[in-house]
């Protein structure tokens, strides 16, 4: 999916047609995100899964029509938030510039902004991207599963241009994130089927099973929400890493980062390496990850609302 249209992007290119672009997105994502910072870990989720259905191409955004459900109302999406500031971003960019800059392109500056906006990486974000005019939510089965291996996770990734240090890096962004209980409580309750109170994945660390117990008291439980990296919401940090080193990160793609030699090498080199390093990888991986499957030239459109096609 990494098209040759790639090409296409560069950083700076609406510096001519609206040359305050990154100011205005900057300035209005602020007020949203200096008010709800648990709004960073969903605005930079929707970039990743935006991305890895149909490309960068702001299908994400799209709603659901009377003859086909799109994307975000998908199961896989319907924890994402932040739609409201993606839609304020855009009618303050469509005010300056009306008719310039996609939505494609605003996710992906509200995205690298909002984790700014809480000490973490900053990266140039290409531009360029126009706007595709469909939604399927069905095409979400290209969104990595919380339950996959590294053999799925790699090929998933690898489908979008993405290597398995890229799958890595960007699995570090869970340091800000959140998930439901219902997307690991098959890890403490029932693992393999025996029904005792010890069947747990011997991938996680049985230390930490009461502990994720007593948040996710039962493994029907589908609303309680739990940290994946806890205290760590309103900080981009590499504490992640030093979970999954211990074999305390939630997912079972987290603990898939330890059965590889490269990503488990990367893994050991962030608990006591340079936040730096890290930060420089992770703005590289999403520069990266920010060129898939992109439409620009005239392909595409450039919407001017993010939840509808233009008629």
């Amino acid at each position: 999916m990494n098209s040759a249209d790639a090409r296409g992007l560069k950083v700076g290119f609406y510096a001519k047609r609206c040359p305050n672009l990154e100011a205005i997105v900057y300035k209005t994502s602020a007020r949203f995100i200096n008010v709800a910072p648990t709004l960073v870990a969903p605005l930079l989720r929707m970039h990743f899964h935006d991305c890895f259905v149909r490309g960068c191409e702001g299908s994400i955004l799209l709603n659901s029509t009377k003859s086909v459900q799109a994307e975000k109302d998908a199961h896989p999406n319907l924890s994402l938030r932040g739609y409201h500031v993606i839609d304020a971003v855009k009618a303050a960019v469509e005010k300056a510039c009306p008719g310039v800059v996609s939505c494609a392109d605003v996710l992906a500056l509200v995205a690298r902004d909002a984790v700014t906006q809480i000490k973490g990486p900053y990266w140039h974000v290409e531009t360029g991207r126009r706007d595709g005019c469909v939604s399927i939510a069905a095409e979400t089965i290209y969104l990595p599963p919380p339950f996959a291996n590294i053999t799925v996770l790699k090929a998933m990734f690898g489908a979008n241009g993405l290597n398995a240090k890229d799958l890595v890096v960007l699995s570090g962004g869970h340091t800000i994130g959140n998930s439901h209980c219902s997307s690991f409580s098959n890890r403490i309750y029932n693992y393999s089927g025996r029904g005792d109170s010890a069947d747990t994945d011997p991938k996680l660390d049985r230390a930490y099973v009461p502990t994720l117990r007593v948040k996710c008291k039962s493994p029907k439980d589908e609303t309680t929400i739990v940290e994946m990296d806890p205290g760590s919401f309103k900080t981009f940090d590499a504490g992640y890493y030093k979970l999954v080193s211990k074999r305390r990160g939630i997912f079972e793609s987290d603990a898939a980062l330890l059965s590889d030699p490269e990503t488990k090498a990367y893994v050991e080199r962030r608990i006591n390496g340079p936040i730096e390093e890290f930060f420089k990888d992770f703005g590289n991986s999403m520069v990266k990850m920010g060129r898939s499957g992109v439409l620009t030239g005239n392909k595409g459109e450039i919407r001017k609302q993010c939840m509808v096609v233009n008629v």
